[in-house]
């Protein structure tokens, strides 16, 4: 069975996974998604499209 959620999503829960455990204050991680926005405006944004997309379907090609 596979399995199909966005990576903004699962960003998402490890970023509240590390608020509550490991200490992360709300303020960093706001820090963090401003640097993203800068990031996606940049015109690095299609390297980094292209790097996510690779990885990711290297993970989709793992056989467990």
């Amino acid at each position: 069975m596979a399995l199909s959620i966005s990576a903004a999503l699962l960003m998402l829960v490890i970023v509240v996974v590390l608020i509550r455990r490991s200490g992360l204050k709300l303020a960093h991680a706001v820090i963090c998604a401003l640097l993203g926005f800068y990031l996606a405006s940049s015109s690095i944004a299609p390297s980094i499209q292209q790097m996510t997309s690779n990885v990711a379907g290297m993970i989709n090609g793992i056989k467990l």
